[in-house]
Protein backbone atom coordinates (compact mmCIF):
# COMPACT_ATOMS: atom_id res chain seq x y z
CA UNK A 1 0.00 0.00 0.00
CA UNK A 2 2.81 2.41 0.84
CA UNK A 3 4.46 1.65 -2.50
CA UNK A 4 1.20 2.30 -4.31
CA UNK A 5 0.72 5.62 -2.54
CA UNK A 6 4.29 6.57 -3.30
CA UNK A 7 3.89 5.80 -6.98
CA UNK A 8 0.35 7.15 -7.60
CA UNK A 9 0.37 10.89 -8.06
CA UNK A 10 -3.44 10.88 -8.17
CA UNK A 11 -3.69 9.16 -4.79
CA UNK A 12 -1.10 11.42 -3.21
CA UNK A 13 -2.76 14.61 -4.45
CA UNK A 14 -6.22 13.37 -3.46
CA UNK A 15 -4.91 12.42 -0.02
CA UNK A 16 -3.30 15.84 0.35
CA UNK A 17 -6.55 17.54 -0.69
CA UNK A 18 -8.54 15.40 1.76
CA UNK A 19 -6.18 16.17 4.63
CA UNK A 20 -6.21 19.87 3.77
CA UNK A 21 -10.00 19.92 3.66
CA UNK A 22 -10.15 18.01 6.95
CA UNK A 23 -7.84 20.49 8.69
CA UNK A 24 -9.75 23.42 7.21
CA UNK A 25 -13.04 21.96 8.44
CA UNK A 26 -11.62 21.38 11.90
CA UNK A 27 -10.51 25.00 12.16
CA UNK A 28 -13.76 26.40 10.74
CA UNK A 29 -15.93 24.09 12.84
CA UNK A 30 -13.99 25.06 15.96
CA UNK A 31 -14.82 28.72 15.35
CA UNK A 32 -18.42 27.84 14.49
CA UNK A 33 -18.80 25.71 17.63
CA UNK A 34 -17.29 28.48 19.72
CA UNK A 35 -19.81 30.96 18.33
CA UNK A 36 -22.76 28.57 18.67
CA UNK A 37 -21.78 27.73 22.25
CA UNK A 38 -21.54 31.40 23.20
CA UNK A 39 -24.95 31.97 21.67
CA UNK A 40 -26.41 28.95 23.47
CA UNK A 41 -24.96 30.13 26.79
CA UNK A 42 -26.47 33.57 26.21
CA UNK A 43 -29.88 32.03 25.47
CA UNK A 44 -29.73 29.86 28.59
CA UNK A 45 -28.60 32.83 30.64
CA UNK A 46 -31.71 34.76 29.55
CA UNK A 47 -33.92 31.82 30.49
CA UNK A 48 -32.27 31.53 33.92
CA UNK A 49 -32.49 35.29 34.39
CA UNK A 50 -36.28 35.15 33.97
CA UNK A 51 -36.50 32.73 36.90
CA UNK A 52 -34.18 34.92 38.98
CA UNK A 53 -36.35 37.97 38.21
CA UNK A 54 -39.37 36.12 39.61
CA UNK A 55 -37.49 35.67 42.92
CA UNK A 56 -36.44 39.35 42.76
CA UNK A 57 -40.10 40.34 42.66
CA UNK A 58 -40.78 38.18 45.72
CA UNK A 59 -38.00 39.98 47.62
CA UNK A 60 -39.37 43.36 46.60
CA UNK A 61 -42.83 42.34 47.87
CA UNK A 62 -41.34 40.87 51.04
CA UNK A 63 -42.86 37.49 50.19
CA UNK A 64 -39.66 35.48 49.84
CA UNK A 65 -40.17 31.89 51.08
CA UNK A 66 -37.25 29.96 52.53
CA UNK A 67 -37.67 27.09 50.10
CA UNK A 68 -37.82 27.97 46.41
CA UNK A 69 -39.10 25.98 43.43
CA UNK A 70 -36.34 24.51 41.21
CA UNK A 71 -38.34 24.59 38.01
CA UNK A 72 -35.84 23.46 35.31
CA UNK A 73 -32.80 24.86 37.12
CA UNK A 74 -30.05 23.04 38.96
CA UNK A 75 -30.81 25.25 41.91
CA UNK A 76 -31.32 28.78 43.34
CA UNK A 77 -29.89 30.53 46.38
CA UNK A 78 -30.65 33.92 47.93
CA UNK A 79 -27.95 35.64 50.03
CA UNK A 80 -28.81 38.51 52.42
CA UNK A 81 -26.69 41.66 52.87
CA UNK A 82 -24.61 39.82 55.50
CA UNK A 83 -23.68 37.11 53.01
CA UNK A 84 -25.80 34.41 54.63
CA UNK A 85 -28.04 32.14 52.50
CA UNK A 86 -31.67 32.88 53.50
CA UNK A 87 -33.58 31.03 50.75
CA UNK A 88 -32.77 28.08 48.56
CA UNK A 89 -34.04 25.24 46.49
CA UNK A 90 -34.29 21.91 48.29
CA UNK A 91 -31.01 20.58 46.83
CA UNK A 92 -29.10 23.58 48.26
CA UNK A 93 -30.63 23.57 51.72
CA UNK A 94 -28.08 24.11 54.48
CA UNK A 95 -25.22 24.75 52.04
CA UNK A 96 -23.01 27.84 52.25
CA UNK A 97 -22.86 30.56 49.66
CA UNK A 98 -21.86 28.86 46.43
CA UNK A 99 -19.73 31.64 44.88
CA UNK A 100 -18.66 35.19 45.40
CA UNK A 101 -17.00 35.52 41.99
CA UNK A 102 -20.08 37.33 40.74
CA UNK A 103 -21.62 39.76 40.58
CA UNK A 104 -18.73 42.08 39.91
CA UNK A 105 -18.71 45.43 41.67
CA UNK A 106 -20.90 48.14 40.17
CA UNK A 107 -22.96 45.58 38.22
CA UNK A 108 -26.61 44.99 39.04
CA UNK A 109 -26.58 41.58 37.37
CA UNK A 110 -23.93 39.28 36.01
CA UNK A 111 -23.52 35.98 34.18
CA UNK A 112 -20.52 33.66 34.41
CA UNK A 113 -19.50 30.04 33.97
CA UNK A 114 -18.29 28.81 37.35
CA UNK A 115 -16.78 25.39 38.06
CA UNK A 116 -16.28 23.22 41.17
CA UNK A 117 -18.76 24.96 43.46
CA UNK A 118 -19.57 23.19 46.78
CA UNK A 119 -22.95 21.94 45.53
CA UNK A 120 -21.63 21.02 42.07
CA UNK A 121 -18.18 19.49 42.49
CA UNK A 122 -16.34 18.42 39.32
CA UNK A 123 -18.59 20.26 36.90
CA UNK A 124 -19.33 23.73 35.61
CA UNK A 125 -22.58 25.71 35.85
CA UNK A 126 -23.99 28.80 34.22
CA UNK A 127 -24.52 31.16 37.14
CA UNK A 128 -26.80 34.20 36.89
CA UNK A 129 -26.48 36.74 39.73
CA UNK A 130 -29.03 39.53 40.33
CA UNK A 131 -28.71 42.30 42.94
CA UNK A 132 -31.82 43.27 44.86
CA UNK A 133 -31.46 46.71 46.47
CA UNK A 134 -33.36 46.81 49.76
CA UNK A 135 -33.38 49.36 52.60
CA UNK A 136 -31.34 47.05 54.83
CA UNK A 137 -28.77 46.41 52.11
CA UNK A 138 -28.11 44.48 48.91
CA UNK A 139 -29.47 40.99 48.47
CA UNK A 140 -28.02 38.64 45.81
CA UNK A 141 -30.02 36.03 43.92
CA UNK A 142 -28.06 33.12 42.40
CA UNK A 143 -29.57 30.82 39.77
CA UNK A 144 -27.65 27.76 38.58
CA UNK A 145 -28.09 25.93 35.27
CA UNK A 146 -25.97 23.22 33.55
CA UNK A 147 -23.37 24.73 31.25
CA UNK A 148 -23.33 24.09 27.49
CA UNK A 149 -20.76 21.38 26.50
CA UNK A 150 -17.99 22.23 24.04
CA UNK A 151 -19.83 20.39 21.26
CA UNK A 152 -23.07 22.30 22.17
CA UNK A 153 -25.22 19.19 21.59
CA UNK A 154 -24.94 15.72 20.11
CA UNK A 155 -27.10 16.75 17.16
CA UNK A 156 -24.85 19.70 16.30
CA UNK A 157 -21.74 17.51 16.59
CA UNK A 158 -23.19 14.79 14.34
CA UNK A 159 -24.30 17.38 11.80
CA UNK A 160 -20.82 18.93 11.66
CA UNK A 161 -19.16 15.52 11.39
CA UNK A 162 -21.44 14.59 8.47
CA UNK A 163 -20.74 17.89 6.72
CA UNK A 164 -17.00 17.43 7.32
CA UNK A 165 -17.06 13.87 5.95
CA UNK A 166 -19.02 15.05 2.91
CA UNK A 167 -16.64 17.92 2.17
CA UNK A 168 -13.56 15.70 2.60
CA UNK A 169 -15.08 13.05 0.31
CA UNK A 170 -16.00 15.72 -2.22
CA UNK A 171 -12.47 17.13 -2.14
CA UNK A 172 -10.98 13.64 -2.56
CA UNK A 173 -13.31 12.78 -5.43
CA UNK A 174 -12.97 16.15 -7.14
CA UNK A 175 -9.18 16.23 -6.97
CA UNK A 176 -9.00 12.62 -8.15
CA UNK A 177 -11.17 13.39 -11.17
CA UNK A 178 -9.27 16.57 -12.02
CA UNK A 179 -5.88 14.84 -11.67
CA UNK A 180 -7.12 11.88 -13.72
CA UNK A 181 -8.27 14.15 -16.52
CA UNK A 182 -5.11 16.24 -16.30
CA UNK A 183 -2.76 13.25 -16.28
CA UNK A 184 -4.65 11.23 -18.89
CA UNK A 185 -2.39 12.62 -21.68
CA UNK A 186 0.66 11.75 -19.54
CA UNK A 187 -0.55 8.16 -19.20
CA UNK A 188 -1.09 8.01 -22.95
CA UNK A 189 2.39 9.39 -23.54
CA UNK A 190 3.84 6.83 -21.11
CA UNK A 191 2.11 3.93 -22.85
CA UNK A 192 3.22 5.13 -26.26
CA UNK A 193 6.81 5.58 -25.09
CA UNK A 194 6.74 2.02 -23.74
CA UNK A 195 5.53 0.81 -27.14
CA UNK A 196 8.27 2.77 -28.86
CA UNK A 197 10.88 1.30 -26.50
CA UNK A 198 9.61 -2.20 -27.24
CA UNK A 199 9.01 -1.80 -30.96
CA UNK A 200 11.67 0.63 -32.11
CA UNK A 201 11.27 4.00 -33.80
CA UNK A 202 8.79 5.33 -36.32
CA UNK A 203 6.24 6.49 -33.71
CA UNK A 204 5.25 9.71 -31.98
CA UNK A 205 3.50 10.36 -28.68
CA UNK A 206 -0.01 11.85 -28.80
CA UNK A 207 -0.25 15.62 -28.39
CA UNK A 208 -3.23 16.82 -26.27
CA UNK A 209 -5.46 19.65 -27.50
CA UNK A 210 -4.81 21.71 -24.38
CA UNK A 211 -2.33 24.56 -24.40
CA UNK A 212 -0.41 23.74 -21.22
CA UNK A 213 2.77 22.18 -19.87
CA UNK A 214 1.68 18.66 -20.86
CA UNK A 215 1.36 19.71 -24.49
CA UNK A 216 4.83 21.25 -24.26
CA UNK A 217 6.05 17.94 -22.79
CA UNK A 218 4.49 15.98 -25.69
CA UNK A 219 5.97 18.36 -28.27
CA UNK A 220 9.39 18.10 -26.65
CA UNK A 221 9.12 14.30 -26.50
CA UNK A 222 8.21 14.17 -30.20
CA UNK A 223 11.13 16.39 -31.13
CA UNK A 224 13.41 14.19 -29.03
CA UNK A 225 12.03 11.05 -30.67
CA UNK A 226 12.53 12.63 -34.07
CA UNK A 227 16.16 13.37 -33.27
CA UNK A 228 16.63 9.88 -31.84
CA UNK A 229 15.07 8.34 -34.93
CA UNK A 230 17.32 10.42 -37.17
CA UNK A 231 20.33 9.46 -35.07
CA UNK A 232 19.27 5.81 -35.21
CA UNK A 233 18.97 5.98 -38.99
CA UNK A 234 22.35 7.68 -39.22
CA UNK A 235 23.80 5.01 -36.95
CA UNK A 236 22.30 2.29 -39.11
CA UNK A 237 23.73 3.93 -42.22
CA UNK A 238 27.11 4.34 -40.52
CA UNK A 239 27.08 0.72 -39.35
CA UNK A 240 26.16 -0.46 -42.84
CA UNK A 241 28.99 1.62 -44.24
CA UNK A 242 31.34 0.21 -41.64
CA UNK A 243 30.30 -3.33 -42.54
CA UNK A 244 30.84 -2.66 -46.23
CA UNK A 245 34.08 -0.88 -45.47
CA UNK A 246 35.32 -3.77 -43.35
CA UNK A 247 34.38 -6.25 -46.08
CA UNK A 248 36.02 -4.20 -48.82
CA UNK A 249 39.09 -3.47 -46.69
CA UNK A 250 39.57 -7.15 -45.87
CA UNK A 251 39.23 -7.99 -49.59
CA UNK A 252 41.71 -5.34 -50.68
CA UNK A 253 44.15 -6.25 -47.92
CA UNK A 254 43.95 -9.95 -48.76
CA UNK A 255 44.70 -9.34 -52.44
CA UNK A 256 48.37 -8.25 -52.06
CA UNK A 257 48.94 -10.72 -49.24
CA UNK A 258 47.59 -13.55 -51.38
CA UNK A 259 49.68 -12.41 -54.33
CA UNK A 260 52.87 -12.37 -52.22
CA UNK A 261 52.11 -15.80 -50.78
CA UNK A 262 51.49 -17.23 -54.22
CA UNK A 263 54.70 -15.73 -55.59
CA UNK A 264 56.78 -17.03 -52.70
CA UNK A 265 55.21 -20.51 -52.79
CA UNK A 266 55.81 -20.84 -56.55
CA UNK A 267 59.40 -19.76 -56.10
CA UNK A 268 59.95 -22.28 -53.34
CA UNK A 269 58.48 -25.13 -55.43
CA UNK A 270 61.12 -24.60 -58.12
CA UNK A 271 63.95 -22.70 -56.46
CA UNK A 272 66.51 -23.68 -59.11
CA UNK A 273 64.32 -22.30 -61.89
CA UNK A 274 63.17 -19.15 -60.06
CA UNK A 275 64.39 -15.68 -61.01
CA UNK A 276 64.74 -14.42 -57.46
CA UNK A 277 65.36 -10.82 -58.53
CA UNK A 278 62.09 -10.77 -60.47
CA UNK A 279 60.27 -12.47 -57.58
CA UNK A 280 61.65 -9.91 -55.16
CA UNK A 281 60.42 -7.09 -57.36
CA UNK A 282 56.94 -8.62 -57.52
CA UNK A 283 56.79 -9.13 -53.77
CA UNK A 284 58.00 -5.57 -53.18
CA UNK A 285 55.29 -4.30 -55.53
CA UNK A 286 52.66 -6.19 -53.50
CA UNK A 287 54.17 -4.82 -50.29
CA UNK A 288 54.03 -1.30 -51.72
CA UNK A 289 50.35 -1.77 -52.52
CA UNK A 290 49.70 -3.18 -49.04
CA UNK A 291 51.55 -0.27 -47.45
CA UNK A 292 49.56 2.21 -49.57
CA UNK A 293 46.26 0.68 -48.45
CA UNK A 294 47.28 0.75 -44.76
CA UNK A 295 48.50 4.35 -45.09
CA UNK A 296 45.21 5.42 -46.69
CA UNK A 297 43.25 3.63 -43.97
CA UNK A 298 45.20 5.48 -41.28
CA UNK A 299 44.60 8.75 -43.10
CA UNK A 300 40.86 8.14 -43.23
CA UNK A 301 40.85 7.30 -39.53
CA UNK A 302 42.52 10.60 -38.72
CA UNK A 303 40.11 12.49 -40.97
CA UNK A 304 37.12 10.82 -39.33
CA UNK A 305 38.32 11.96 -35.91
CA UNK A 306 37.76 15.67 -36.62
CA UNK A 307 38.72 18.87 -38.39
CA UNK A 308 42.23 19.76 -39.63
CA UNK A 309 44.77 20.12 -36.86
CA UNK A 310 46.09 23.47 -38.10
CA UNK A 311 44.90 26.28 -40.32
CA UNK A 312 47.05 28.69 -42.25
CA UNK A 313 46.73 30.74 -45.45
CA UNK A 314 47.36 28.48 -48.45
CA UNK A 315 47.70 29.83 -52.00
CA UNK A 316 46.08 27.25 -54.30
CA UNK A 317 47.95 28.60 -57.35
CA UNK A 318 51.29 28.11 -55.60
CA UNK A 319 50.21 24.67 -54.39
CA UNK A 320 49.30 23.56 -57.92
CA UNK A 321 52.56 24.92 -59.31
CA UNK A 322 54.62 22.91 -56.80
CA UNK A 323 52.70 19.63 -57.24
CA UNK A 324 52.52 19.74 -61.05
CA UNK A 325 56.26 20.45 -61.33
CA UNK A 326 56.95 16.80 -60.53
CA UNK A 327 57.33 14.51 -63.54
CA UNK A 328 54.25 12.49 -64.50
CA UNK A 329 53.40 9.98 -67.18
CA UNK A 330 50.76 12.31 -68.72
CA UNK A 331 51.01 15.90 -69.78
CA UNK A 332 49.70 18.34 -67.16
CA UNK A 333 48.35 21.74 -68.26
CA UNK A 334 47.84 24.34 -65.51
CA UNK A 335 45.77 27.51 -65.42
CA UNK A 336 46.45 28.47 -61.81
CA UNK A 337 47.06 32.16 -61.11
CA UNK A 338 48.56 33.16 -57.79
CA UNK A 339 46.47 34.91 -55.13
CA UNK A 340 43.58 32.46 -54.70
CA UNK A 341 44.01 31.87 -50.94
CA UNK A 342 42.14 29.56 -48.56
CA UNK A 343 42.54 28.83 -44.85
CA UNK A 344 43.47 25.23 -44.18
CA UNK A 345 45.94 22.49 -43.40
CA UNK A 346 48.62 22.65 -46.10
CA UNK A 347 49.58 18.97 -45.82
CA UNK A 348 45.97 17.81 -46.15
CA UNK A 349 45.35 20.10 -49.12
CA UNK A 350 48.49 18.75 -50.77
CA UNK A 351 47.17 15.22 -50.21
CA UNK A 352 43.82 16.18 -51.73
CA UNK A 353 45.46 17.64 -54.87
CA UNK A 354 47.85 14.68 -55.18
CA UNK A 355 44.98 12.18 -55.00
CA UNK A 356 43.05 14.06 -57.69
CA UNK A 357 46.13 14.27 -59.93
CA UNK A 358 46.96 10.57 -59.41
CA UNK A 359 43.40 9.57 -60.25
CA UNK A 360 43.34 11.78 -63.35
CA UNK A 361 46.76 10.48 -64.46
CA UNK A 362 45.59 6.85 -64.26
CA UNK A 363 42.48 7.50 -66.36
CA UNK A 364 43.69 10.17 -68.82
CA UNK A 365 44.51 9.36 -72.43
CA UNK A 366 47.20 11.98 -72.91
CA UNK A 367 46.76 15.04 -70.70
CA UNK A 368 45.39 16.45 -67.44
CA UNK A 369 44.20 20.05 -67.02
CA UNK A 370 44.32 21.81 -63.63
CA UNK A 371 42.46 25.13 -63.21
CA UNK A 372 42.31 27.50 -60.24
CA UNK A 373 39.96 30.51 -60.00
CA UNK A 374 37.90 32.48 -57.53
CA UNK A 375 34.11 32.71 -57.77
CA UNK A 376 32.63 35.19 -55.29
CA UNK A 377 33.56 34.02 -51.81
CA UNK A 378 34.77 30.59 -52.97
CA UNK A 379 38.08 29.31 -54.26
CA UNK A 380 37.59 26.74 -57.04
CA UNK A 381 40.08 24.06 -58.13
CA UNK A 382 39.29 21.81 -61.13
CA UNK A 383 41.12 18.68 -62.29
CA UNK A 384 40.06 17.46 -65.74
CA UNK A 385 41.35 14.43 -67.62
CA UNK A 386 40.70 13.46 -71.26
CA UNK A 387 39.79 9.87 -70.47
CA UNK A 388 36.56 7.95 -70.91
CA UNK A 389 34.77 9.86 -68.14
CA UNK A 390 32.21 8.62 -65.64
CA UNK A 391 28.49 8.10 -66.20
CA UNK A 392 26.22 10.56 -64.28
CA UNK A 393 24.57 7.79 -62.26
CA UNK A 394 27.96 6.66 -60.94
CA UNK A 395 29.37 10.06 -59.92
CA UNK A 396 28.57 9.66 -56.23
CA UNK A 397 29.71 6.03 -56.14
CA UNK A 398 33.33 6.90 -57.00
CA UNK A 399 33.67 8.77 -53.66
CA UNK A 400 32.73 5.71 -51.62
CA UNK A 401 35.54 3.83 -49.95
CA UNK A 402 37.13 0.92 -51.81
CA UNK A 403 34.98 1.66 -54.84
CA UNK A 404 36.27 1.17 -58.36
CA UNK A 405 34.13 1.13 -61.44
CA UNK A 406 34.14 -2.07 -63.51
CA UNK A 407 35.90 -0.41 -66.41
CA UNK A 408 38.68 0.84 -64.17
CA UNK A 409 39.39 -2.49 -62.47
CA UNK A 410 41.33 -3.63 -65.50
CA UNK A 411 43.25 -0.40 -65.85
CA UNK A 412 43.50 1.03 -62.32
CA UNK A 413 45.93 -1.45 -60.87
CA UNK A 414 47.79 1.14 -58.86
CA UNK A 415 44.92 2.66 -56.91
CA UNK A 416 43.80 1.65 -53.42
CA UNK A 417 40.16 2.63 -53.88
CA UNK A 418 40.51 5.22 -51.09
CA UNK A 419 42.05 8.21 -52.82
CA UNK A 420 38.82 9.98 -53.80
CA UNK A 421 37.25 9.16 -50.43
CA UNK A 422 40.21 10.79 -48.69
CA UNK A 423 39.97 13.82 -50.99
CA UNK A 424 36.28 14.33 -50.21
CA UNK A 425 36.82 13.94 -46.43
CA UNK A 426 39.56 16.59 -46.57
CA UNK A 427 37.21 18.90 -48.49
CA UNK A 428 34.46 18.41 -45.91
CA UNK A 429 36.92 19.00 -43.08
CA UNK A 430 37.73 22.39 -44.66
CA UNK A 431 34.01 23.28 -44.91
CA UNK A 432 34.10 22.77 -48.66
CA UNK A 433 32.80 20.24 -51.16
CA UNK A 434 34.29 18.01 -53.83
CA UNK A 435 32.00 17.01 -56.69
CA UNK A 436 32.18 15.37 -60.09
CA UNK A 437 30.59 17.68 -62.66
CA UNK A 438 29.74 17.67 -66.37
CA UNK A 439 32.46 17.98 -68.99
CA UNK A 440 32.79 17.58 -72.75
CA UNK A 441 35.29 14.77 -72.32
CA UNK A 442 36.81 12.86 -69.42
CA UNK A 443 36.12 13.28 -65.70
CA UNK A 444 35.95 16.78 -64.20
CA UNK A 445 36.51 16.97 -60.43
CA UNK A 446 35.64 20.38 -58.89
CA UNK A 447 36.76 21.44 -55.38
CA UNK A 448 35.09 24.48 -53.80
CA UNK A 449 36.49 25.95 -50.58
CA UNK A 450 35.69 29.15 -48.65
CA UNK A 451 38.12 31.82 -49.82
CA UNK A 452 40.48 33.07 -47.15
Amino acid sequence: MRTRLRRSLRTRLALLAGITMLLLNIVVNAFVLYGIRDEAIEIRAREVSSEALHVLQLIKRDRLPQVLDRHDLDGMQVVDPAGRPVAWTPNLAGLPRQTDAIPHPNQANDVAEVCDMPAFPGRCEIVVALRAFQPEGIWVIYAFYPTVPWYVSLEVLLFMLCVMAGLVSLAWFGVSRVVDRTLAPVSSITRRLAEITAGGGGMRVPVPDTDDEIRALADTANRTLERLEAAWEQQEIAMERQRRFAGDASHDLRSPITAMRTQVEEAMLHPEETDWAETSDEVLASLDRLQAIVTDLLTLTKLDSGAPRSREPVDLGELVALETARPRSKRVITRAPMGVVVMGDRLQLVRLLTNLLDNAERHAESQVTVTVRQEGGEAVLEVLDDGAGIAPDQRDIVFQRFTRLDASRNRDAGGTGLGLSIAREIALGHHGRLTLEDSDAGARFVLRLPAG
